[in-house]
């Protein structure tokens, strides 16, 4: 590694577990700044300002970002990243690591395109850096404007830079895709023809939560049984922590039946403030015989290793679709495109 670049390594590490842990934003943002400041200035300069001591007269580089900073090119691992990466480790179920390292990538993610905190790129090293072989950019639909849904003309302008940014990354690949609203009638909140490019198309439902039941039902079984449905996104829209958010009421046997009917993934969404589905749905979806993504819904690069809290759900590695490969990845969701021309409405 060139010696100007330790420190930026280092800093970014730092904000990577300080996510991973959950703590404060403030203080993901304030190391991922000073990676930032850093990396704008050129070697000469930062080993001046580190004889002078000046680094902190540098805007956004405090006394801590400083210290790792000076330790980090001086060839040391800074005291801060020692002691967050001696308490990283916890102990899984060995079924649990397994499928963990059976993942060959995530289904569904965002970037600062939507209500992500960090770029394409930034959340497509990161993914690589724990061993994907791929990550599928999955950013909101026009309709969440509160998470700055990506009009038809916004995907247009992302999907030109994934196949920029796939030419600059390969063999790591970029797949393209959404998280579509379910509309109230069940329909998708994008064109069908933007929607039957993308590689990968979650759908979830983000609004009216509290429908009742009967319609809700109706509303998840006709996005299931639409052509361009590749998973079902978090199915039960629950939130578990802080003040917390209720299950939506819906029949699960008749949804799972019908994601199993449809060749629908049923998503594990691995938020610590999701784990969705709670355990006795997700039973009933193994029972039905459903496929499974066991995904991060991640926001920024750390949470992206929060895969391992859905390898804890207890389903089977040959159910979950990201243990294939890239192209046996897009090849399944084209051939459940294809297999479902004839699809009808249960």
């Amino acid at each position: 590694m060139p010696h100007d670049a330790r420190a930026v390594a280092a800093l970014r590490r730092i904000a990577f577990l300080l996510e991973l842990a959950q703590e404060p934003t403030y203080r993901v943002r304030a190391f991922r700044r000073a990676a930032d400041i850093v990396s704008a200035l050129t070697a000469d300069e930062l080993e001046w300002r580190i004889r002078e001591g000046s680094l902190q007269q540098l805007p956004g580089i405090g006394a801590v970002t400083a210290l790792a900073i000076v330790e980090a090119q001086r060839g040391e691992a800074p005291v801060y990243l020692r002691r967050l990466e001696s308490t990283e480790g916890r102990s899984v179920a060995d079924n649990a690591a397994a499928l963990r390292a059976a993942l060959r990538g995530d289904c569904h993610m965002h970037s600062d395109w939507s209500d992500g905190g960090s770029s394409i790129l930034e959340m497509a090293e990161a993914a690589r850096s724990l061993g994907h072989e791929y990550l599928a950019l999955t950013d909101h639909s026009p309709r969440l404007t509160v998470a700055r849904g990506l009009s038809a003309e916004r995907l247009h302008q992302q999907l030109e830079e994934v196949g920029r940014l796939n030419v600059q990354l390969a063999p790591f690949r970029i797949l393209t895709g959404i998280e579509v609203d379910i509309n109230e009638d069940g329909s998708l909140d994008q064109e069908d023809g933007l929607l039957d490019r993308l590689d990968v198309v979650v759908a979830s439902v983000h609004s009216k939560l509290r429908m009742p039941r009967e319609q809700m039902t109706e509303r998840m079984l006709t996005a299931v049984a639409n052509p361009l449905t590749n998973v079902l996104g978090h199915c039960t829209g629950r939130i578990v922590v802080r003040r917390g958010r209720p299950e939506s009421e819906f029949d699960a046997e008749a949804v799972f039946e019908a994601c199993r009917r449809f060749d629908v993934a049923v998503e594990i969404n691995s938020r610590p403030e999701r784990l969705d589905p709670p355990k006795r749905l997700l039973r009933l979806a193994v029972e039905a015989g459903c496929r499974f993504a066991i995904d991060t819904d991640a926001h920024a690069p750390g949470q992206l290793d929060w895969q391992i809290a859905g390898c804890e759900r207890g389903v089977a590695a040959d159910t979950v679709i990201n243990t294939l490969s890239a192209t046996n990845l897009v090849a399944w969701a084209d051939r459940s495109i294809e297999a479902s021309n004839s699809r009808t409405s249960p």
